[in-house]
C-alpha cells in the first residue's frame, strides 16, 4: 500500500500532527483512564512502554505503510496534548478508511473529539480522495456515538467485533460518513447539547439508576436484576397466570432467564433503547419485573411492561413500582407518551395500571402476539400533562 506522507492539521483551535517520542508520558496517562480501558483495545495495565511503542512503531508504520494516519491531538495555541484522533485503517482498493478516536480525561466536555474527527474527515476527502468513512464502537459506548453523530456519521446499523474488548459486549454500532455530508469548520453540530440525543446519551452512557417507590412504610427499590433473582424469575415465568397472559417460553428453564438478563435487560439498557428493572421489597427481595421500552417508530414514545411475582401480588407493589418508573420516564428521557398493552381480558395488568392513572383508549385487533397467534388487546396511556 502507498505511503501516507505525515502531515499537520490546523483547524477549529487544533493542531493535528504526527505522534513523537515525547508524547510518550501523556499518552501513558491518559490511558490510565478507565473509560478508555473499557472502551478501547488498549493493553491492560497499560504500561510506560506501550505508549512508548505506539508513538514511536505503530503510528509510524502505519504513515509509512499507508495503512493509516495517527494524529496527536493537541491546543492549537499551548500545544497540549487532548485527545488522539487519526484513520485506523485504510482501505484503498474501496478508498475508505475507518476512524478512531479517544479524548484524555483532562480535555473531556469541550467538543475536542468532534472537531478532531471533523478536521480528519475533511483531509482524508481531500487530500486523500477517500470516498468514505466508517466509524464503529461497542454497543453501550454513548459517548462514542454522540461524537460521531455530531460529526456528521450517519449510525446505520450493528455488527459483530471481530476484536471485542475484555468483558464487553461483542456487537458494535457502524455508521458512515461521505464527503457531502461533512459540514464546514465551526458549523453547528448535530445532536447538539439541548437534543434529546445527547440527552439520552448521558443516561444510557452511565450505569442503570435505581429508582424508588413507596407502599404506605414499605420502600420499593427498581434496580438491574442481578443473578440472585433469576431463581424468582424463573418461579414467576412457571406460574400460570403469567403464563397464560404472556409469551415466555414454556417450559421455562433458568438458561431462559439468564439469556433474559443479558440479552434483553443488560442489552436493551447498552443500546439506550429502554430499561428493565427488577422490582425489589424492603429486604433487596425479588417481587416483580417491570420495563420502558422506547418506541422504534417514536422516540418521544414509551411502552410498559410488567409481571409480579405470585407471593407479592395484591400487595399494590406493581401500580407503586409503575407510578415511579413512568416519572422517570417523563422526566429524565424527555417522553411525551408511555403505552400500556394488555390481552384483552388481563383484569388484573389493567387494574395495575389505571392505578398508575392511565387513561384507557380502547381495544386494538389483534394488537399483541400469543402462543396461538394473534389477539386483541387493551390500550392505555399516560402523557407528560398528566403528571401534574
Amino acid at each position: 500500500m502507498a505511503r501516507v506522507e505525515p502531515v499537520e492539521i490546523i483547524e477549529d483551535g487544533l493542531l493535528l500532527r504526527p505522534w513523537q517520542a515525547e508524547d510518550a508520558d501523556a499518552v501513558h496517562r491518559a490511558c490510565q483512564d478507565p473509560d478508555i480501558q473499557r472502551w478501547t483495545t488498549v493493553p491492560r495495565p497499560y504500561l510506560p512502554e506501550h505508549a512508548l511503542g505506539y508513538v514511536t512503531g505503530i503510528s509510524d508504520r502505519a504513515w509509512a505503510e499507508g495503512t493509516g494516519a495517527h494524529f496527536a491531538v493537541c491546543d492549537a495555541a499551548s500545544g497540549e496534548l487532548l485527545a488522539s484522533c487519526g484513520l485506523v485503517s485504510v482501505d484503498r482498493v474501496r478508498d475508505s478508511a475507518e476512524v478512531g478516536y479517544w479524548t484524555a480525561p483532562w480535555a473531556r466536555g469541550r467538543g475536542v473529539a468532534v472537531r478532531a474527527t471533523r478536521a480528519v474527515a475533511r483531509w482524508a476527502f481531500e487530500t486523500l480522495k477517500l470516498r468514505r468513512l466508517i466509524w464503529q464502537a461497542e454497543i453501550g459506548n454513548h459517548a462514542s456515538r454522540l461524537v460521531a453523530l455530531r460529526a456528521g456519521f450517519r449510525i446505520e446499523g450493528e455488527l459483530r467485533l471481530a476484536e471485542p474488548s475484555t468483558g464487553g459486549r461483542p456487537e458494535a454500532w457502524v455508521g458512515s460518513l461521505l464527503p457531502d455530508e461533512l459540514a464546514a469548520p465551526g458549523a453547528p453540530a448535530p445532536a447538539g447539547p439541548d437534543t434529546l440525543a445527547a440527552r439520552r446519551a448521558a443516561v444510557f452512557g452511565r450505569p442503570q439508576p435505581v429508582l424508588f417507590a413507596t407502599v404506605g412504610a414499605i420502600e420499593l427499590r427498581l434496580r438491574p436484576m442481578e443473578q440472585r433473582d433469576l431463581d424468582a424469575i424463573v418461579t414467576t415465568c412457571r406460574d400460570a397466570d403469567t403464563l397464560r397472559w404472556t409469551t415466555v417460553p414454556h417450559p421455562y428453564q433458568r438458561a431462559h432467564a439468564e439469556g433474559f438478563r443479558r440479552d434483553i435487560a443488560e442489552a436493551t439498557w447498552a443500546r439506550g433503547t429502554g430499561a428493565y428493572f427488577a422490582v425489589a421489597d424492603a429486604a433487596d427481595d425479588y417481587v416483580g419485573s417491570i420495563d420502558l421500552r422506547i418506541s422504534p417508530a417514536d422516540p418521544l414514545t414509551g411502552m410498559v411492561g410488567f409481571m409480579t411475582a405470585p407471593h407479592a401480588r395484591g400487595r399494590g407493589y406493581m401500580p407503586a413500582a409503575l407510578g415511579a418508573l413512568t416519572a422517570w420516564g417523563f422526566t429524565t428521557l424527555g417522553m411525551a407518551r408511555i403505552e400500556w398493552r394488555a390481552l384483552v381480558g388481563n383484569t388484573a395488568s389493567r387494574r395495575v395500571a389505571e392505578k398508575a392513572g392511565f387513561a384507557f383508549e380502547g381495544t386494538a385487533r389483534d394488537g399483541l402476539p400469543t402462543r396461538e397467534g394473534r389477539s386483541d388487546a387493551w390500550i392505555a396511556a399516560l402523557v407528560a400533562g398528566d403528571l401534574a
